[in-house]
This record gives C-alpha cells, structure tokens and sequence, in this order.
C-alpha cells in the first residue's frame, strides 16, 4: 500500500475525530474521543517511525545511500 494514502488516511480520521470531540457535550464523549485521536496519533507516529527507518535505503540496490 501506498505510504503516503496512508499517511493522509490516518490524519483525515485525526481530524474528524478532533471535530466531533469538539462536538461532544459530555465528559464521557470528550474522552472517548480523546482516545481515539491519541491512538490515532499514536499509530502514525509509529508508521512515521517505520518510514524514517527505511529512509537510508533507494529502491535501486536496497543499499544504504552512499553519503
């Protein structure tokens, strides 16, 4: 799959998440919400981690870019 679709999946849902947390009227709808959006955030951080790993190498010889 396509790292940047992902990338802009995930912040889509970040923020209509953030936009029915700003909706919500109760304490209970506030945090599940804030849940949701920490999770969120959270997996695309660890996704982001993944990429940056994978940075040093080109897709020509797997290699690490010479410097």
């Amino acid at each position: 799959m396509d790292p940047e679709k992902i990338m802009n999946g995930i912040s889509k849902e970040i923020l209509i998440a953030l936009k029915a947390m700003a909706k919500a009227t109760t304490p209970e709808e506030k945090l599940k919400y804030s849940e949701i959006v920490k999770n969120l955030c959270d997996s695309l951080g660890v996704f982001l981690g993944v990429l940056s790993e994978m940075a040093p190498y080109n897709d020509d010889d797997d290699g690490p870019i010479p410097f």
